[in-house]
């Protein structure tokens, strides 16, 4: 008997069904599979990593697994990105320009105009969707920010997260910065992993290499043949700068001679590997105001030494990156699959300008510097602590124009320096280097072609739907046969660049660019002309040779603006503009203990440019010894404390009770109150140095108050109150402002990394163990003019690109 017209659940079945299985023909579906020898796809993408600092491209770091990889495999030298790094990795995960998928700034802002939504539109494919439907398992570790900030918390949706993109999996950080020895907040899939200690000797970089490595460990446990994906996207070598000690030590005075140096070295080498044609000029010293770099031997000898310094970290990071590449090749090699495995590294732009002149002693500190340019006192610090995790420095901008040989600039800027970097891409078995081809690739390539180019090299389809939309076509466009043909022309002849009012737009060769200074007309582009042909270090200005030509390539530029939603162009203020909505997240808050750590971004807006006061209610429930504590956290082998045990006495405050009250920061900057040894102490640490005040604290206190009071200049003044009454007080203290404090708020335990040093050092999180009932923050309004809060936030979220 047929199956009636009435029955539902039948219309896609694909064999028969009868009354019983006698006269019954089973059928099944399929996920897609990836068509029989589809190779393995590894993307390493780099954060602030300028066109030199790799042996390929001219540096002296140490680079083995990257020189092996460019040795057998292809450089592209005229490979190009956008300023920032949202933007780079929208448009490298969709192939789609930055703006049109949404993505014209980092995600660090919410202004509400179509190319600045800063998260992933539901018409905009990326490659882990494409290729998870092409039958590839997909993962993701390391740096995301492509979610906006103000939905990183766990009441947000997460329509932009990872999983919710196209990866079977990711581990890593959803910010655009982190420390690489007390991260603020990593996530596993879609959740928060709930740390509260990282076990002695953590670094960052090693964890999402193990974790890379155990992804496609567990894979082939389950799988032989399944092809996958692995985008591996570094925190390194975003600020703050930090090394392990035995990487440090490797570069150890071999940065003596300084940039200037460094710069003339890395460009002869270039020249010797052949990245530019003989006779090709290096752009001397930044000089531009704002941009400038110090003439090294015009520095004192002190300066000389701590400069260095910063640069033995870095190369020490880039050391890192390497060695983290070499473990998965190796795993690649064991599994056999070496061969057939297109392994691309590259970095999202080019190297920053972003320690200022000198560098800073915490990466945070250096932007709000407006209402008083030593308002944190920023330098000179502790050579010691330099690239260590009691400080988060960055380099002086020297180096990041050292980073960026032979360039003008620096990231953020729509000049070489900000957007040329390095691209090896290496597939021994689908792209064979023959003895005729020296393996270097001069015609000009852009990071929205990176995505088209991996789909036709593994001969994969790309949908036209998602979620019943359809998809935006690609604007990138395959490079594969540049790949496989050194002589094959470029298909990718024009492309428009802008950020924050700088402008570029190339075309067959010609270079159109603009920087924008704040102050002058967003609209009114001081347009310089190049051809970038003759001069690929974009040095002398034609624009007044070739009129004609300048104001055809600006009329192209404002036609492809529009046609990829670059318009509004907005000022810095209006840049950062949020949504009125998110004013909920200054609104006061209760706490309990157990909470997990508060989302930074919540956090920080309870005490961004505010008055604020803190309520502890040490009324609650007390834990019983005998049930206070239960299975490990994840990162730690440490017991983590069960909260809601044992009995409430109202009793307040008693003897022998002790531990951390409420902890914000870590050591990058923040605050905490804690009782030991019968004394209440609030501790602030400004940046890295830090100052307490303590007052004896009376058996059956109910209630503790710590109030903050907004000063002239970027201070707070505290006030600590006992059952009401003021008994101590911290004055004229630095406000942590420019995304600090780090980590968010803790209660009852100073979670993730310390704030203060000496504290960790003799307690470890020192978990409170008397009746804490709650934590209450009660926001006040801002307390600094208008103009400050622009002035200052345009520079702090500048901090996230």
């Amino acid at each position: 008997m047929p199956v009636p017209p009435h029955a539902r659940g039948y219309e896609s079945f694909g064999g028969s069904a009868a009354r019983t299985s006698a006269g019954s023909t089973p059928d099944w579906t399929y996920p897609p599979t990836a068509p029989a020898g589809a190779p393995n796809i590894v993307v390493v993408l780099v954060d602030d990593m300028g066109y030199s600092d790799i042996g390929p491209f001219g540096s002296e770091i140490e680079t083995p697994t990257l020189d092996r990889l460019a040795a057998q495999g292809v450089r592209l030298s005229n490979y190009h990105t956008t300023p920032l790094c949202s933007p780079s990795r929208a448009a490298l995960l969709t192939g789609i320009n930055s703006h049109r998928a949404g993505f014209g700034f980092v995600a660090n802002a919410d202004p509400g105009y179509p190319g600045l939504r800063l998260e992933l539109a539901d018409d905009v494919l990326t490659l882990p969707e494409i290729l998870r439907d092409n039958g590839y398992a997909t993962y993701a570790v390391g740096k995301w920010h492509l979610v906006r900030d103000a939905t990183m918390n766990p009441s947000a949706h997460r329509d932009s997260w990872p999983t919710q993109r196209g990866f079977d999996r990711y581990y890593g950080s959803l910010e655009g910065l982190n420390s690489f020895y007390y991260p603020n907040q990593l996530v596993s899939d879609s959740s928060v992993v709930d740390v509260e200690e990282y076990p002695e000797g953590y670094y960052l970089t090693d964890d999402l290499t193990d974790k890379a490595l155990s992804y496609i460990k567990d894979l082939r446990a389950h799988d032989a043949e399944k092809p996958f994906f692995l985008y591996f996207a570094h925190v390194a070598m975003h600020g703050p700068l930090q090394a392990k000690a035995e990487d440090q030590a490797k570069y150890r005075g071999r940065y003596a001679e300084g940039w200037d140096e460094l710069r003339r070295r890395r460009f002869a080498e270039q020249l010797a590997q052949g990245l530019f044609p003989p006779g090709t000029e290096q752009k001397p010293r930044n000089t531009e105001p704002g941009y400038e770099a110090a003439e090294w031997d015009s520095l004192s000898a002190d300066e000389q030494r701590r400069y260095a310094k910063y640069m033995e970290v870095y190369a020490g990071m880039v050391d890192s990156i390497d060695q983290s590449l070499g473990r998965i090749v190796d795993l690649l090699e064991d599994l056999g699959e070496l061969d057939n495995t297109i392994i691309v590294f590259t970095s999202d732009n080019g190297g920053t300008a972003e320690g200022g002149p000198e560098g800073t002693r915490t990466y945070f500190a250096e932007f709000p510097h407006v209402d008083d340019p030593d308002w944190v006192s920023d330098v000179p610090h502790d050579e010691d602590l330099i690239g260590t995790a009691k400080l988060g420095v960055h380099y002086p901008r020297g180096w990041g124009q050292a980073s960026n040989t032979p360039f003008r600039f620096y990231k953020g800027q729509t000049f070489a320096g900000g957007v040329r970097v390095p691209l090896v891409v290496s597939w021994p078995k689908g792209l064979p280097r023959t003895e005729s081809d020296a393996g270097i690739r001069h015609e000009y390539a852009y990071v929205t072609d990176l995505a088209p180019t991996l789909l036709e090299l593994a001969g994969l389809a790309r949908p036209t739907v998602r979620n019943g939309l359809p998809a935006k076509d690609f604007d990138g466009v395959s490079a594969a046969h540049l790949l496989r043909d050194p002589a094959a022309p470029t298909l990718h002849t024009e492309q428009y660049s802008e950020m924050t009012g700088h402008r570029g737009f190339y075309r067959d060769g010609w270079k159109l660019l603009s920087l924008h200074e704040d102050g002058e007309d967003l609209d009114a582009p001081n347009w310089q002309l190049f051809d970038v042909r003759a001069d690929p270090t974009e040095l002398h200005d034609l624009s007044a040779q070739y009129p004609e030509k300048a104001a055809e390539l600006a009329a192209a530029w404002d036609e492809s603006a529009w046609a990829n939603t670059v318009f509004p162009l907005l000022t810095r203020a209006d840049l950062f503009r949020r949504r009125p909505e998110e004013a909920r997240f200054a609104a006061p808050v209760r706490l309990l203990p157990g909470t997990p750590t508060l989302e930074r971004y919540r956090s920080q807006r309870l005490i961004a440019y505010r008055d604020f006061t803190i309520t502890a209610d040490l009324t609650g429930t007390r834990p019983s010894p005998d049930t206070g504590r239960v299975a490990p956290s994840p990162l730690t082998a440490a017991p983590v404390a069960a909260e809601g045990t044992g009995h409430a006495d109202g009793r307040g405050y008693q003897l022998g009770d002790q531990g951390v009250l409420v902890a914000h920061g870590d050591p990058l900057g923040g605050y905490l109150l804690y009782i030991e040894d019968g004394e209440l102490v609030l501790g602030v640490n400004s940046y890295g140095r830090y100052a307490s005040v303590g007052v004896p604290l009376p058996i059956g206190t109910r209630e503790v108050t710590v109030r903050a009071v907004v000063r002239p200049h970027l201070r707070w003044d505290f006030t600590v109150e006992v059952d009401g009454t003021a008994l101590a007080e911290l004055t004229d203290q630095v406000q942590l402002v420019g995304m600090a404090p780090w980590t968010g708020i803790s209660v009852g335990i100073d979670a993730r990394g310390p704030v203060s040093w000496d504290l960790r050092e003799r307690r470890g999180p020192f978990r409170y163990t008397g009746a804490l009932r709650a934590i209450t923050y009660t926001p006040g309004p801002i307390q600094v003019p208008q103009r400050t809060i622009d002035a200052v936030e345009r520079e702090a979220e500048y901090a996230a690109e």
